[in-house]
């Protein structure tokens, strides 16, 4: 449901044809504006305050009582109250999947609009709206993106459900140990304010799509991207610690994207709605903001990890010939205190000489 409180009716003065907009509302949502929300709420047998509590969770405004939604919102109102009825969910794990699925799905909206007109209406016939080409253009691809979104879903919630199964102790699945790490573009501030929107907003495209698909790629995980900041999380040490440096190695021939710095930590992590959260969260982005540039630093549990599973451990007698075990060398750092943490020994993670 977006803002669609009666502003589109109005007259002069507003921006952009308010008849356009509402003819795309039509084709998206394939219903006509039928009911308040009250009303919504009445025929969907849920109390308002309930109602009111999805639609936010949805990440939608209120919009008084004008008459804005459909028989689908309706409908999608009752299957929400009604799994809290049935048992299978709780009222507060409804307004959370409500919550997860809404800021998901806005930002998702919101990157495929901005993303297909600028790049599918820059050879429209002179004289055309982004208006006029905005109906045609999501009447062809709308049942395609539905049908993809469907699917991508699914092989996500397979792959997540895969993990849950997996997990030795119920705990594990909220609160499990997890190498987490944090890459951060070296002095990004400064030069986004030298460099024009449009370059910026390629050089953030070109690092989020380097740095997601090299780590999916070796089979970590991507949470979140944070413009100039990517943060990222593997149930297997060894398997981070490639990540890491196989990013630094990778932005580095990257000659229009700053150098790349990346801090990892390794522990309990609690997962919630997607994200991740903990001491373990806070060490790594605190390592990140220490580390020199180009280079990984990891904390004493990662390192242990690491030397468990093989690594090369210290810095002055030379390594054994590599093998696929011994990929890796630990070099002591300086210790320093860290904001809220204490007292940390970083350690330099770079690959074993001639691996």
């Amino acid at each position: 449901m977006a803002d669609q409180g009666g502003n589109s009716s109005g007259g002069g003065g507003e921006k952009g044809d308010p008849t356009v907009a509402l003819d795309l509302e039509r084709l998206i949502l394939d219903a006509p504006r039928r009911y308040t929300p009250y009303q919504a709420a009445r025929a969907a047998d849920v109390p308002m305050e309930l109602a009111t509590r999805f639609w936010r969770a949805m990440g939608f405004p209120d919009i008084g009582q004008s008459r804005a939604l459909t028989d689908n919102d309706v409908i999608a109102l009752r299957r929400l109250a009604g799994l809290v009825e049935s048992g299978l969910l709780s009222e507060s794990m409804a307004v959370q999947v409500a919550r997860s699925t809404g800021q998901t799905t806005a930002r998702l909206a919101g990157w495929q609009m901005d993303t297909f007109l600028e790049n599918l209406t820059q050879s429209v016939e002179p004289g055309m709206t982004r208006a006029e080409v905005a109906y045609p253009l999501t009447e062809l691809l709308l049942p395609e993106l539905e049908q993809f979104l469907v699917y991508v879903w699914r092989r996500q919630l397979a792959a997540v459900t895969g993990r849950v199964v997996q997990a030795a102790e119920d705990a594990e699945i909220t609160s499990g140990r997890l190498a987490v790490g944090f890459a951060d573009l070296v002095g990004f501030t400064r030069l986004s304010r030298r460099l024009e929107e449009e370059d910026l907003g390629l050089l953030v495209e070109t690092f989020e799509n380097t740095c997601s698909d090299l780590i999916v790629g070796q089979g970590g995980r991507v949470i979140k991207t944070l413009g100039d900041e990517i943060l990222f999380v593997s149930e297997d040490p060894a398997t981070a610690a490639e990540i890491a440096l196989s990013l630094v190695e990778a932005l580095a021939e990257e000659d229009a994207i700053p150098a790349l710095r990346v801090g990892m930590a390794f522990g309990t992590v609690t997962s919630r709605m997607g994200d991740v959260f903990g001491t373990t969260v806070n060490l790594a982005s605190r390592l990140t903001s220490i580390a020199p540039k180009d280079a990984v630093l990891v904390d004493g549990d990662l390192a242990t990890a690491l030397e468990l599973g093989g690594v090369v451990p210290g810095h002055s007698d030379p390594p054994p010939p590599p093998s696929d075990h011994h990929r890796f060398h630990l070099q002591p750092m300086w210790r320093r205190p860290v904001r809220g943490l204490g007292l940390v020994e970083p350690w330099l993670l770079t690959r074993a000489p001639s691996a």
